[in-house]
């Protein structure tokens, strides 16, 4: 029990949630805003993976971090856009393209890097983001150095969540996204074209998705392999539905699954030996699991979710 409070009572556990939580936070915005306006994009994990190749080899090659970034955004919002013309413009199956998506990008990920690095055991390496001490903060006891102390991308993607959290409920925008996702018949008496809505969200969405990549290789690690996003973005889709399609809650489900996962490698640590470690691996997927099922039950999911939208027909 006392190994149990002093790993809760450990500032580095509540930094590394933060951490743990940040690609999980743009993905989940990501995959938010495209369902809010009616698409489902399950090309998330290969858009992760793009991203994160994207990020590392603009920057392994002079970009600076933040273009590094931007760039990896921008390669997100070019397959979110492959994505939003098969589903938006062609009515196809919004599963099997954002599947082929997926498939596509990892593969093109992994083709480009061995082109890059063809022989290599060990990726090449960045010098990544530094922590970042925020002044009169980072000093408070406890908390500042688990706040305090991350990266400049974790601080935005938390900027990001509460402004999206703005714009969805507040804004002419975030009306629109939403009509679009609801009833893009109605929007369209309104005069708002739902299907510029869903090319924008969905390329608006993929660009955060590729941000969320990026992360694990600007920030969290500073090299890049083929199966680093390790099924974050099937964890983002299942957050989306945790949420409820709100970005506050998207938000705070994210950060939940991160303390599971900080927290249970801790306690394999601490508890070496004792109980096998597969055990504590499945543990966050397990409460996932469980919150999922509870809050599922009580989410309103957009009534033109995977809805191809046929301007004029009902």
């Amino acid at each position: 029990m006392m190994q149990l409070f002093d790993i809760l009572a450990s500032a580095g556990l509540w930094a590394a949630i933060l951490r743990i939580a940040t690609p999980l936070i743009f993905g989940t915005l990501g995959a938010l805003v495209c369902e809010r306006a009616g698409v489902l994009n399950l090309g998330i994990e290969g858009i992760m993976t793009i991203g994160a190749m994207i990020g590392w080899l603009s920057v392994y090659h002079g970009a600076d971090l933040w273009t590094g970034l931007l760039i990896a955004a921008m390669v997100g919002g070019v397959f979110g856009l492959l994505h939003a013309g098969l589903t938006v413009s062609l009515g196809l199956s919004q599963h099997v393209s954002g599947l082929g998506v997926t498939l596509f990008a990892s593969s093109f990920s992994y083709y480009v890097f061995r082109l890059i690095v063809p022989l290599a055991s060990t990726p090449p390496t960045i010098v990544p983001f530094q922590p970042i001490a925020i002044p009169g903060l980072s000093t408070l006891p406890f908390v500042g150095p688990a706040l305090f102390t991350q990266t400049a991308p974790t601080y935005l993607a938390i900027a990001i969540a509460l402004l999206m959290a703005y714009i969805i409920f507040r804004t002419p925008v975030g009306l629109a996204i939403r009509m679009a996702g609801e009833n893009p018949h109605a929007a369209e008496a309104q005069g708002v074209n739902p299907m510029k809505v869903r090319y924008g969200a969905v390329v608006a969405g993929s660009a955060l998705m590729g941000m969320g990549g990026a992360f694990l290789t600007l920030s969290a690690f500073n090299s890049f392999f083929p199966t680093m996003v390790q099924g974050r973005g099937w964890i983002c889709i299942a957050l989306v539905v945790f949420a409820s399609w709100r970005p506050g809650r998207a938000l705070f489900g994210a950060l939940l699954f991160a303390f599971f996962d900080a927290f249970q490698l801790r306690l394999q640590t601490a508890l070496s030996g004792l109980v096998p470690y597969q055990l504590f691996l499945m543990t966050p997927y397990i409460l996932s699991i469980a919150a999922l099922a509870v809050m599922a039950r009580r989410a309103r999911v957009p009534q033109a979710l995977m809805q191809p939208y046929r301007r004029g027909e009902r």
